[in-house]
């Protein structure tokens, strides 16, 4: 079962990303990074794991090409 401090709201997510909440907002709008609604309320959601493995994917090194 999943509970709701595995997830957070959208000011959370941009904090830990460090970045505007309006960007976090169209991260998710493009679908960059899955987001989940409130039942209750509808606010948005983040779940941490997921928050996680994007900040892990972009902090892969980028292999430079031979010209």
């Amino acid at each position: 079962m999943t509970k709701l401090s595995d997830y957070m709201h959208t000011a959370e997510a941009a904090d830990y990303f460090g970045v505007h909440h309006n960007t976090t907002r169209s991260w998710a709008a493009r679908g960059d990074i899955p987001m989940h609604r409130n039942p209750v309320n509808g606010y948005r959601l983040f779940k941490r794991t997921d928050l996680d493995k994007l900040l892990k994917q972009v902090a892969k090194p980028v292999k430079a090409t031979s010209k």
